[in-house]
């Protein structure tokens, strides 16, 4: 990359313009630094790409950096989840795996030093009384009545804390900044507390723990980062990470912020998808209707298309709403290079071949990937009974339906061209069975009285076809933003306690269906991709699939058929 001409995103210029003054000689160190307290969405995703990418695309490096500096909320099942899926999306930390809890001891005397340098006292207010001194951004803050407590004693109050001598709650340490500050993170902020709980890697040797904001800034700079690319929310708090590596003298790397991602139909909030996990809404983190890395995993989701997505949806400064059809064409894009073909019926009614004997055998060839020349081809049975979609016949089928109907011809996928000589119902009406001619000599195609031939159903053989279970997933909420509307809501009718996101869930987001498929299908392994052809995208369920008994998820449609759909209401 030309360094003297910056192009692309606005982080990818800065880096660009940072390299050709020769700062950091040339070194580009980002880091991912999730908190262990949870699953990582699809919104994590997009800082894994910005921050592994843009190391790999200058010839640096990326550390995986767990900010562990919760004991309350952190679990180490979290910790081997985020590596996995950090794996997944196709990105490698190498040696650099750190902790903040590697951290502990130099972040706990850094705070001394700031106590000793008048930059840091210990408090005593309570939670409301802080709330109270502190103020709102259009009036200053009212100093705490510790705020000039001579150092010695703070030094003696913050070691007896870290030594277990007070309750949670009781003190805490406090920057020395500004209460005037219109901006509230700098108004005297906590940057240690005490939490008397076991640390999921260091035990419990500590009994105060650094706040995220303190703890943050410091690790960046023992690692050498170059460049702490953050999402919007933290731009408020650069002049705090500012003023503490100022206030130690340390080195500086320079925070950069980014939007973060905000999908339709879903919910980005991990609170928002912890209820939902918790009141059952869903089956668990790994529901494949959740934007959780798992869930989307497990919905047979592709990591290069998830790479795709979020380099389409590129890198700005501002807030906004994407639209998860990108997210749907990305997916479809990587599935139809990649997916063999199959068929498959999910509403299935009998077709009778009559000119077929009834133990007659025939075969067909069959493409496994139009799209992948060495993919190859496939050997398919058949005979005088097959299985056809019921949609794909009508008994009066109007001008413009140009499948199946009576004195109609189809041709059949790969196994040639039927022409319908009659069909059955029962007695509710419904038809149970149509049969028709296999043109086998081709006379019915050249026959002038045929209509012409517009359509190409798929099909499976009534005598080899295998009964699977399907679950067609679909978006889970009805509106675009459940979040936001269900915000709009409370604000019109603040008594209506209900109205929140829960309220917009989409009732079919998952449906159950037994599909017939053709035999190979069976062979598929837990996790592996398939096109279910004229259906949809489909995988092997990793956790329920069992060998010769494979249960599919629907990873996505042919196309965008919720949009079609809204439009026909």
């Amino acid at each position: 990359m030309n360094a003297t001409a910056p192009s692309g995103h606005f982080i990818r210029q800065i880096i660009d313009a940072d390299r050709a003054a020769g700062r950091h000689g040339g070194r580009v160190i980002t880091r991912f630094p999730p908190e262990p307290n949870g699953y990582l969405h699809i919104g994590h995703a997009k800082s894994i790409c910005l921050n592994f990418g843009m190391a790999r695309e200058f010839g640096g490096r990326c550390h995986l950096r767990f900010d562990d500096t919760n004991p309350i909320t952190e679990e180490a099942e979290y910790v081997g989840s985020i590596q996995r899926d950090v794996a997944w999306l196709g990105f490698d930390w190498g040696e650099h795996l750190y902790f903040a809890s590697d951290y502990f001891d130099r972040m706990y005397r850094w705070a001394e030093e700031l106590i000793r340098r008048g930059k840091a006292y210990v408090c005593t207010l309570t939670p409301e009384e802080f709330k109270a001194y502190r103020g709102v951004p259009s009036r200053p803050g009212k100093p705490s009545p510790w705020r000039d407590r001579p150092a010695e004693e703070s030094l003696d109050l913050f070691r007896r804390m870290q030594a277990g001598a007070f309750e949670e709650g009781a003190y805490v340490l406090r920057a020395r900044i500004d209460m005037a500050s219109p901006n509230l993170h700098m108004r005297d902020p906590v940057i240690y507390r005490i939490r008397k709980a076991s640390h999921h890697r260091t035990g419990d040797r500590w009994n105060v723990y650094p706040m995220y904001d303190y703890a943050h800034c410091l690790e960046d700079s023992i690692e050498g980062v170059t460049h702490s690319l953050c999402t919007l929310e933290f731009e408020v708090h650069r002049p705090l990470y500012d003023w503490l590596l100022d206030a130690l003298e340390l080195f500086h790397p320079q925070q950069i912020e980014f939007a973060r991602l905000n999908l339709s139909y879903t919910v980005m909030s991990k609170r928002k998808l912890l209820e939902l996990v918790r009141e059952g809404k869903v089956a668990g983190w790994d529901d494949p209707r959740l934007p959780t890395l798992c869930g989307l995993r497990r919905r047979g989701v592709p990591p290069a298309a998830i790479r795709a997505f979020c380099d389409r949806i590129g890198v700005t400064k501002y807030e906004s709403l994407t639209d998860v059809a990108l997210l749907e064409h990305c997916i479809r894009d990587e599935l139809n290079r990649t997916a063999p073909r199959r068929m498959a019926v999910f509403n299935p009614v009998r077709l009778v071949l009559t000119n077929v004997g009834e133990d007659e055998v025939l075969t067909c060839e069959a493409i496994n990937n139009p799209e992948d020349p060495e993919a190859g081809s496939r050997t398919l049975r058949f005979g005088r009974d097959l299985l056809i979609e019921a949609d794909d016949f009508l008994e009066d089928p109007p001008s413009k339906f140009y499948r199946l109907g009576p004195g109609r011809a189809v041709r059949l996928r790969y196994a040639g061209v039927v022409r319908c000589t009659g069909f059955t119902k029962d007695e509710a009406g419904a038809v149970t069975e149509i049969q028709a001619e296999l043109d086998r000599d081709g006379s019915i195609e050249a026959d002038p009285a045929t209509p012409r031939i517009r359509a190409t159903i798929h099909w499976v053989s009534g005598r080899d076809a295998v009964e699977v279970e399907a679950r067609l997933y679909d978006r889970l909420f009805t509106v675009e933003d459940p979040a936001g509307e269900a915000a709009e809501t409370e604000a019109e009718a603040e008594a209506d306690t209900s109205a929140d996101y829960k309220r917009f869930l989409n009732p079919d987001s998952l449906r159950r269906v037994t599909a017939r498929v053709e035999p190979s299908v069976t062979d598929l392994p837990p996790g592996a991709s398939v096109q279910f052809e004229r259906t949809g995208y489909f995988c092997a369920d990793p956790e329920d699939s069992r060998p010769g008994r494979p249960v599919f998820n629907r990873t996505a449609t042919l196309r965008d058929t919720w949009a079609r759909k809204a439009t026909q209401k």
